[in-house]
C-alpha cells in the first residue's frame, strides 16, 4: 500500500482528493490537513510515502513544506498541485526536491499515475510545464528583492516595509527599484504582477 498524505486548504477539494485515492486499491489516505505548517508535524507521525501537496495554504505553502519534508523525512516524496502552471514555481519545486508537480484540472488518472510513479522513485512532471520553465527561466531577483517586493505585494507602505525588514526606507527604495528594473516592470504594481505571473513571488 502507498501511503498517502494530502494538504489542501479548500474542503471540497481535499475531499474529492481522498474520495478518489479511496477508490484505488493500492493506496491509503493517512492524512488530510489544510495548512501547510501542519505538513511536517503530521508526515513525521503518519510516515506517509507520498505527500500531496497544494502550493498555496495558509500557515506556510507547498513548496516551503516540501523542503521542510525533504530536510526532515527525505524517505517521502512530494507531489506539488498547483491551480497555475507558473514556471517559476516548478523551478522552485524542483530546488527543494519535489518529485512531482501537477496542475489541479490535469486528468484524475495523471493524480493517481503520478502518485504510483512518484513512490516508485520516478519523478512525474508536465513536459509543457518544463518547457515554459526553461523559456522563462529562474527569478533574475535577489532574496532580499524579492521579500520587498512580496511585502510591497501586501499593499503596505515603504516606511512599513522598512520596519518589517529592519531596513531604511532608501535601501527598502532601492530594492524595489532594482526589482523592478529586473523584471521589466515599468512601476512596482507591473513588476509585482510580472513577478507573480512568472512564479518568482
Amino acid at each position: 500500500m502507498i501511503r498517502v498524505l494530502i494538504a489542501e486548504d479548500m474542503h471540497m477539494i481535499r475531499s474529492a482528493l481522498v474520495a478518489l485515492l479511496s477508490l484505488e486499491d493500492d493506496m491509503e489516505v493517512v492524512a488530510e490537513i489544510e495548512r501547510g505548517d501542519e505538513v511536517l508535524a503530521t508526515a513525521l507521525r503518519v510516515r506517509p510515502d507520498v505527500a500531496v501537496l497544494d502550493i498555496d495554504m495558509p500557515g506556510l505553502d507547498g513548496l516551503s513544506a516540501a523542503e521542510q519534508l525533504s530536510a526532515r523525512l527525505p524517505s517521502c516524496r512530494t507531489l506539488v498541485l498547483t491551480g497555475l502552471s507558473q514556471p517559476g514555481n516548478l523551478l522552485r519545486a524542483l530546488k527543494v526536491h519535489a518529485k512531482g508537480f501537477i496542475v489541479k484540472d490535469a486528468p484524475a488518472q495523471t493524480l493517481t499515475d503520478g502518485i504510483r510513479r512518484i513512490a516508485r522513485g520516478e519523478r512525474v512532471i508536465d513536459p509543457e510545464l518544463v518547457a515554459a520553465a526553461l523559456e522563462t527561466g529562474s527569478s533574475p531577483l535577489t532574496a532580499r528583492e524579492t521579500e520587498v517586493l512580496r511585502a510591497a505585494a501586501t499593499g503596505v507602505r515603504i516606511a512599513q516595509i522598512a520596519t518589517q525588514l529592519s531596513l531604511s526606507q532608501a535601501t527598502v527604495r532601492n530594492y524595489l527599484s532594482n526589482a523592478i528594473s529586473k523584471v521589466g516592470g515599468r512601476n512596482r504594481i507591473d513588476a509585482i504582477r510580472i513577478s507573480r505571473d512568472a512564479g518568482w513571488l
